[in-house]
């Protein structure tokens, strides 16, 4: 049984310590909302984003920090990327060894452009990193919650950190590839949240699946074309985390980005949306 400390009790974070502790192993979660930890340790739920569901019972969690850190080597960073820089500081403030950092988020840094693996190198000191990575692919919460079959990548510049992630999270429902192309897999989770905000403009404007069509293929050939400039491995968008994780972004009724472009299409105001 190994220890895992979940920063971040929103949906992705909930569904993704409910698997943790489903295989075996030891979770507290962190968040600061009191009233969610609360929830999660009285009535083993999150109703505030997974409403129907009733997490496994071992699963803990709590609002402080210093817990949190102290708990486990294992770190999954489960935050909105906005959050990542500063709460990675106050992590560090309170560390005296090094630990792994898994991260989920999906995004690119405001101002720095920066990818979150980047986001959590610059804040975590040299003697407190044992290794980042990142779990990305097509793999809406609500669907992993309730079991449902689902594939995702695993990726990190060290090896050894994508076989944890793949071993941590691997099971009859969860299946988990590992990728050694992190600059790609990071920056497919990203991009493709613009095409899917498009995707659903489009159909709130009335086009139908010819549109969306062409709107995704396109799209995958710029994120593409913009991620080997960067670094990438344009294979790496054929993969999980790029074209897997593009279609079901754009098509799904749980995708954020395709409801707030959707709204958009039907004529409401960005603060509308």
């Amino acid at each position: 049984m190994t220890k895992i400390t979940v920063f971040g009790t929103g949906s992705f974070g909930t569904a993704l310590a409910n698997v943790l502790a489903e295989n075996g192993h030891s979770v507290l979660m962190w968040g600061k909302n009191e009233n969610t930890v609360d929830e999660i340790n009285q009535s083993h739920q999150n109703k505030r984003y997974l409403k129907d569901v009733t997490l496994i019972e071992t699963i803990k969690a709590t609002n402080q920090l210093e817990q949190a850190v102290n708990f486990s080597d294992i770190f999954l960073i489960a935050l909105p990327t906005k959050a990542i820089r500063e709460v990675s500081k106050d992590i560090d403030q309170l560390l005296t060894s090094k630990k792994t950092f898994i991260h989920v988020a999906k995004g690119i840094e405001n101002g720095t452009f920066k990818r979150v693996s980047e986001m959590i190198e610059d804040s975590i000191l040299p003697e407190h990193n044992g290794g980042i990575g990142v779990l990305s692919g097509p793999s809406h919460a609500e669907e992993v919650v309730i079991k449902q079959p689902t594939t995702v990548a695993a990726s990190s510049k060290d090896n050894n950190v994508s076989k944890l992630i793949q071993d941590l999270f691997m099971n009859d429902y969860l299946r988990v590839y590992t990728n050694n192309d992190l600059v790609g897999v990071e920056l497919g989770g990203a991009l493709k949240n613009i095409i899917a905000v498009a995707s659903g403009i489009v159909a709130g404007m009335g086009y139908g699946d010819n549109a969306k069509a062409a709107l995704m293929t396109r799209g995958l050939a710029e994120i593409s074309r913009l991620g080997e400039k960067l670094g990438a491995d344009p294979m790496t968008f054929l993969g999980l985390g790029g074209i897997g994780d593009l279609i079901v972004t754009c098509t799904s009724v749980h995708s954020r980005n395709w409801k707030c472009g959707n709204t958009l299409g039907k004529g409401a105001t960005l603060d509308e949306a």
